[in-house]
């Protein structure tokens, strides 16, 4: 007696890809739908309302207006809002959900262009919120509401956005949540630190930092009246490609090509 076996062929050619803004959606609730991501979301808000508050009663009375209170509210956010990007891009690998999130969707640039695109999402409501708590601060120092088009624009949310790029860039380029958190915190307080004091001593590498070192020459951006200079420019885009577009670049072609487990 003789078998005939039939090998049938699953086609899948005709099924709709996932849509890009599902994907988005997918990605935001991941960052926020775990008891960390919630505490740590809101611990950032909580950190900001009880700086800004602090600041409010101790600052001078002429230093209390709306623009001086945003920075502070700014300069809290730009330090902890990187690492939730951080922890967006390295979930994948530090918990081993890369191969179930890369089955279900095999395009892995897709993926990690939601990932960006919900870390952009969750990075302007937070925004929103820093200005929101800026607010207040304002109202219980009694301050008023004059603010430059300079602290908003470059101080504010130029600031943030570099943040945001640059946890993003540097968990692609590591993928380890505490080997990438760690080395966000070094670049961004004890580089600029260390560069500071060898400035201080050497006129020569003073001059060169803003060249070589991303957080020097964001400085002189921000401490710049209105449009910035020509070579302040220069040396944003020196640097920053040294310290953002090439870590970027790299990461992401490390994230591509990884293997997931």
């Amino acid at each position: 007696m003789s078998t005939t076996s039939q090998s049938e062929v699953l086609d899948v050619s005709g099924t709709p890809a996932v849509p890009f803004t599902r994907l988005v959606s997918v990605e935001v609730r991941k960052a926020l739908d775990t008891r960390a991501g919630r505490w740590f979301s809101g611990s950032i808000v909580l950190l900001s309302l009880a700086v800004v508050v602090i600041y409010a009663f101790a600052a001078p009375e002429n230093a209390r207006d709306f623009g001086d209170v945003i920075a502070v509210s700014g300069a809290v956010l730009g330090y902890f809002l990187p690492i939730l990007l951080i922890l967006m891009v390295t979930s994948e690998w530090s918990q081993r959900t890369g191969l179930t999130t890369f089955t279900l969707e095999p395009h892995r640039g897709r993926v990690v262009a939601a990932k960006l695109c919900g870390g952009l999402i969750l990075g302007a409501v937070l925004i929103v919120i820093a200005m929101l708590v800026a607010a207040v601060g304002t109202l219980i120092g009694g301050g008023g509401w004059s603010i430059t088009a300079d602290v908003l624009v470059k101080g504010f949310l130029v600031a943030n956005l570099i943040g945001i790029l640059t946890g993003f860039a540097i968990g692609m380029l590591l993928m380890n949540s505490p080997a990438a958190i760690v080395t966000y915190f070094i670049y961004s307080l004890v580089l600029p630190i260390a560069v500071g004091i060898l400035g201080s001593f050497q006129q020569w590498f003073a001059d060169l930092a803003p060249w070589i070192e991303f957080n020097t020459a964001q400085g002189l951006l921000f401490q710049a009246d209105g449009a910035p200079s020509g070579e302040v420019l220069a040396q944003l885009l020196v640097s920053g490609t040294i310290w953002l577009v090439v870590p970027f670049v790299l990461g992401l072609l490390r994230l591509l090509r990884a293997e997931p487990k």
